[in-house]
């Protein structure tokens, strides 16, 4: 017998980079929130990432995350925030707003600092709300998605209300697509090699 959708553990995932290049840049804040599947929250932390280099580095646009380079200065070694994260995300599905993102880049950092992640068959929240808008005659921005489910985000480009946020349309997302058993994640995780980023 399948298990109920209620019954998965999600990891909702968000990062904040110096920039949007992979090769170039380097993640700065992580947060994740871990929600069952009705969204009911069972755990959420973030954390800053010090750099391995801490006499130069670049943290990029500011005015947009909010973070300088003293607060990354004084954070925690980017391997350790890594490690907790990996902890958290245990038994969990790996969820973001434009997951290949943060794969993309937690991967990098996984590598750099020899912390394994697992971020196998993710789901998207992005690219599942662009399914159910094959016309697309609607924008898909998280703050647009809150928007439409009458969700608060308080400090959009901080990892943690980011996270908070994209947990909090992930039930209305997966209610949309007609999900009710663990079964049918798969299908929706594949959505993620189907369409454009």
């Amino acid at each position: 017998m399948t298990a109920p959708i209620s019954a998965e553990r999600f990891a909702v995932v968000d990062v904040e980079t110096s920039g949007l290049s992979v090769r170039r840049d380097h993640v700065l804040q992580v947060g994740v929130v871990v929600v069952d599947g009705a969204g009911t929250v069972l755990d959420r932390w973030s954390s800053l990432l010090a750099p391995r280099h801490r006499w130069w580095f670049r943290v990029g646009p500011t005015r947009l995350h909010g973070i300088h380079r003293r607060d990354v200065r004084k954070a925690a070694p980017a391997a350790e925030v890594l490690a907790e994260l990996r902890r958290r995300m245990d038994g969990a599905r790996f969820v973001a707003h434009n997951a290949s993102f943060d794969v993309a880049f937690l991967t990098k950092a996984a590598a750099v600092h020899g912390v394994p992640l697992s971020m196998d068959d993710p789901l998207c929240t992005l690219r599942m709300s662009r399914a159910l808008d094959p016309e697309r005659q609607l924008s898909h921005r998280l703050g647009d998605l809150c928007g439409r489910y009458g969700i608060t985000l308080v400090r959009p480009h901080d990892a943690l209300a980011d996270a908070d946020a994209t947990a909090a349309v992930l039930p209305h997302l997966l209610a949309a697509h007609g999900v009710i058993s663990v079964d049918q994640l798969p299908a929706l995780a594949a959505l993620g090699t189907r369409q454009p980023s």
